[in-house]
């Protein structure tokens, strides 16, 4: 595996190139271009703002704590590092049966296609962050609950777990596909109910404070992207910090994926080839 990530690196430039490729491809035809990348997020937060923010506010604010006054920014949090998430799983499901003349020609690691759309699709979310620290800016001006301090390095911190796993899943999904294409309509399920199966919208309060059973309750956090968003939303709120059970199981977790998605890649790479 150590040659392998030595030769993922040496490949760098390579990456580089298809990632910008893929960016100018995909917003080719489009009018608005990358604003795409910071309209959708957005427009998905006014959404959720609207229904529960408002229509059940009284609810919702109740688990919020220090967020409730600034539930937008929670949001929009939750909802930009998710966009990352869920279009770089999507995408790098397909990234090797979607560019076949391209992967069996071309020399270099085919690990560098699947990665190149977790990486992609990261630089999207890189283009949101100056939308996100103005929110926080505003809230933090305009309310109690957003604090600014050492809680700012959840931000680094939460990306490089999430990175690690992206890396994994799309390691392994990509490989899979190939060789069975039912995984890309599988994940497209999977991704639906991890949206609510993880704290984007909603505080991990509401679920630890429910009336559902213990080992409900322990397998839902044993989910790595529970202890990331957690991170990510305590990037302006220390209190959601996660603790070290759940900061473990993003870990551990996240390790666990990357390691068996990249022995899986490489055990799975001359049947790709073949099939491809």
């Amino acid at each position: 595996m150590t040659s392998s990530v030595h030769a993922v690196w040496s490949s760098r430039n390579a990456l580089r190139l298809l990632v910008r490729r893929d960016l100018a491809v995909k917003y080719q035809q489009s009018f608005l271009g990358y604003l795409w990348s910071l309209i959708e997020p957005l427009g998905m937060g006014a959404i959720y703002w609207f229904v529960f923010g408002l229509l059940y506010g009284t609810d919702t604010n109740r688990h919020l704590g220090s967020a409730a006054d600034s539930y937008p920014l929670f949001l929009v949090t939750g909802i930009f590092a998710w966009m990352w998430t869920n279009s770089a799983i999507g995408e790098a499901t397909n990234a090797l049966t979607g560019q076949a003349r391209l992967i069996t020609t071309m020399r270099m690691p085919r690990e560098v296609f699947p990665i190149g759309r977790v990486t992609g699709r990261f630089a999207e979310y890189l283009a949101g962050l100056p939308i996100l620290f103005g929110l926080a800016i505003f809230f933090a001006i305009t309310t109690d609950g957003v604090k600014f301090g050492f809680n700012l390095l959840a931000l680094p911190l939460a990306v490089l777990i999430q990175a690690i796993l992206l890396v994994g899943l799309s390691l392994l999904l990509s490989s899979m596909n190939v060789l069975m294409r039912d995984v890309e309509r599988f994940m497209r399920l999977v991704t639906r109910i991890l949206f609510y199966a993880t704290p984007i919208i909603y505080p991990l309060s509401l679920v630890q404070e429910s009336n559902m059973p213990s080992w409900v309750k322990v397998l839902y956090e044993l989910n790595p992207l529970v202890g990331i968003f957690q991170l990510h939303h305590a990037v302006w709120y220390p209190d959601e910090f996660p603790d070290a059970f759940l900061l473990s199981a993003s870990v551990g977790g996240s390790l666990v994926v990357f390691l068996g998605g990249w022995w899986v890649f490489r055990r799975l790479e001359p049947a790709v080839l073949k099939e491809l």
